[in-house]
């Protein structure tokens, strides 16, 4: 029976928790993830999914606000885990515990490493139009996502898949390569290889900046910002002043001498939207400043008598 320390915290790293859990030949000892946070607007303490998990398998959670130099990490040293695997933990591991363990430490990660190295590969992967996508396992190093590669898998991105989708989709798709590379691993008959560092690309955390729109974009550009940030962080552009928050789009060739930004088709039902490149976007699901997300119909029910084609969104 294999010791196992499992890392991880979201909603992305449960399906792969609930594997190792039931995988005959292994012992998940215990699970580390980040501390309890405060969630919503009424700022309730929140559990992480990884810990809401374990405790339901009656697994000993650690939740260390730093792993590195805490008691928490000297805990898990003493434990003599055979294996750590991590996903999605959000947390920096210390090359001390890394290299503990007698099979190292591996990471589940949501991309073909070393392509979009970094916090939000699936978002990046959306955004800049990917026609495909997979998950790689790798070593650990002190360097972030560029271990050597073990295992890799790799899906299509459908046209209707967003961040939430893909998400879920790459979390399933990692549950089952890691079990399929699990044999091997302790076998010690894998093969890894090493990433070739020009063929890096870097996906970091989403910046606020990064969420407003630019019309001046194309609208096949504009309608994968919006899949690469459905349902977070959510892309949005400004009307009147206001955030004006679009979660599903259609993109569509017009060709117009209408400045970027501006309504060029206003009916009950459509809401369509000038782009660059001879392109436009046709608006789907939309999110006005402080109301529920609804469709452009129902928007527009309540909205035809402020707004007109011609009244421009902000760039």
């Amino acid at each position: 029976m294999y010791k196992i320390v499992f890392m991880g915290t979201p909603d992305f790293s449960v399906p792969i928790l609930e594997a190792l859990i039931k995988e005959e030949n292994c012992e998940v000892v215990t699970v580390v993830t980040q501390p309890d946070r405060k969630v919503g607007r009424k700022k309730v303490l929140t559990a992480p999914p990884v810990k809401k998990k374990a405790m339901a398998y009656d697994i000993p959670v650690l939740q260390p606000e730093k792993l590195s130099g805490s008691p928490e990490m000297n805990t898990i040293l003493e434990m003599e885990p055979d294996l750590i695997v991590t996903a999605a933990y959000g947390q920096y591991v210390p090359t001390k515990l890394l290299n503990a363990p007698r099979f190292k430490a591996i990471n589940v990660h949501a991309s073909l490493l070393p392509k979009y190295r970094g916090a939000a590969p699936i978002h990046y992967a959306l955004i800049n139009g990917d026609e495909k996508t997979g998950v790689t396992i790798m070593y650990m190093v002190k360097k972030m996502d560029a271990g050597d590669i073990i295992s890799q898998r790799d899906i299509t991105i459908e046209e209707s898949d967003t961040v939430g989708s893909l998400f879920n989709k790459l979390s399933l798709l990692g549950r089952d390569l890691l079990i399929d590379t699990l044999p091997e691993l302790f076998n010690e008959t894998v093969q890894p290889i090493v990433q070739d560092e020009n063929e890096v690309t870097l996906a970091p955390m989403i910046q606020p900046a990064e969420e407003k729109f630019d019309w001046t974009k194309s609208a096949k550009d504009l309608a994968n910002k919006i899949r690469g940030m459905n349902p977070f962080p959510g892309a949005y552009t400004l009307l009147n002043g206001e955030r004006f928050k679009i979660w599903f789009a259609e993109a569509l060739s017009h060709s117009s001498d209408s400045h970027p930004g501006t309504i060029i088709k206003l009916s009950k039902d459509e809401l369509i939207v000038q782009c660059g490149n001879q392109t436009a976007l046709k608006l789907l699901v939309v999110q006005p400043f402080g109301k529920p997300k609804m469709p452009v119909s129902d928007y527009l029910a309540g909205a035809r008598n402020h707004l007109e084609e011609g009244v421009q969104f902000e760039n």
